[in-house]
């Protein structure tokens, strides 16, 4: 379940360095300073007076955590609001799409895939990357190979959420039956990361598929070791563990925001990448207005060094995520995914700052 929505109205001492396509939203500012006055300006200007905003507290999210707290995501939007909203996991978030309670959202690719087939293609687009590796079997003492898992019970973070599709379709080449109605050679319980952490501790899970920092957290506070590490699986250890994703409706209407959007992104990319030890005490610090809690250092070291932050989207890993839906079962087919991209407005903006553009794997514009 999301937590309670929280509107971002502060201006950070930094401000983003903005692309054209993005100037005429912060011009914005010069129309007044009262609400009624700032959403006409928006109007008039095709920038949305609003942009409802999704992401997790989870270190896999850091463009977003970032993006957020240090203002980049906000002050490239100027006068549009800017309110987020926390998720456990990903099908929540598009639950909250689909219900027209959030434009945007950080969500993982199986979730996104879900949404794109089960509107025929015509609810969402992935607008840009943001983590890459940070997934991974932790289990515990005894568990020593797959064989092993045999009689076992799991957790991921929710059925259907990429962690979730990912254990499954591992288990099945494995040869280890298991079914979203529960029950086979595995069982399998969609679980709150945090429940998670306390159900294994007390000796009620074996083990769990998990996004970082979670299972770091296992690993560390409570003795599990790691069975697979999910970037060992893909080509060169790359797979998209989250991207960014927009209604596709929003970006239609509203492609200065999407665009402004973007841009605060990139620049929470950039600087994450430029300031690497800052940026994970911030992220941190985040998790912890979020989540109640901070990482200790050790969780923290241990889960950022196992990801990526990148604004590519690796769509070559995204047929294989729904293919592995298909082989999970929780896609009762393998979901076409012609036109799940739309890269131009973020292509645009690496253009324009003499970056290197992001693929689309033929599977949208670019």
């Amino acid at each position: 379940m999301p937590s309670t929505a929280r509107t971002t109205g502060h201006r950070p001492r930094r401000r983003a360095v903005l692309t054209m396509a993005a100037v005429g939203v912060l011009a914005l500012g010069a129309c007044g300073s009262d609400a009624s006055a700032r959403d006409t300006a928006a109007e008039s200007s095709g920038a949305a007076p609003e942009l409802r905003l999704g992401y997790f507290a989870n270190v896999t999210h850091a463009a977003a955590i970032i993006g957020v707290d240090n203002g980049f995501i906000p002050d490239a939007l100027g006068d549009t609001k800017l309110t987020t909203q926390i998720f456990n996991a990903g099908p929540a978030a598009v639950e909250a799409i689909f219900g027209g309670a959030i434009d945007a959202a950080y969500i993982g690719p199986n979730p996104a895939i879900n949404a794109f087939g089960q509107s025929d293609g015509e609810a969402i687009r992935i607008i840009a990357g943001a983590t890459s590796g940070g997934a991974q079997l932790v289990v515990r003492e005894g568990i020593d190979s797959p064989e092993d898992l045999a009689g076992t019970t799991l957790a991921t973070p929710q059925l259907g959420n990429t962690q979730d599709v990912a254990l499954r379709a591992w288990l099945t080449e494995q040869g280890l039956e298991n079914s979203i109605e529960g029950g086979g050679d595995v069982t399998i319980t969609p679980t709150a990361n945090a429940d998670t952490l306390q159900l294994f501790q007390a000796g009620e899970l074996d083990g769990a598929w998990l996004p970082e920092p979670w299972s770091s957290r296992l690993v560390l506070e409570a003795g599990a070791t790691v069975l697979v590490d999910e970037k060992e699986l893909w080509p060169d250890g790359q797979f998209v563990t989250t991207h960014l994703i927009v209604r596709t409706e929003f970006l239609q209407e509203y492609p200065e925001t999407v665009a402004a959007l973007l841009a605060g992104h990139i620049e929470s990319v950039d600087w994450i990448a430029a300031n690497t030890e800052e940026a994970k005490t911030g992220v941190n610090t985040g998790i912890e207005a979020l989540a109640s809690s901070p990482l200790t250092p050790e969780v923290l070291d241990r889960a950022w060094g196992e990801l990526e932050i990148t604004v590519d989207p690796i769509a070559a890993s995204l047929e294989k995520s729904a293919a592995d839906a298909f082989v999970a079962g929780t896609a009762e087919e393998e979901v076409p995914l012609d036109g799940i991209y739309d890269l131009g407005p973020l292509n645009a903006i690496l253009e324009e700052r003499g970056l290197t553009a992001v693929s689309a794997g033929g599977l949208g514009d670019e």
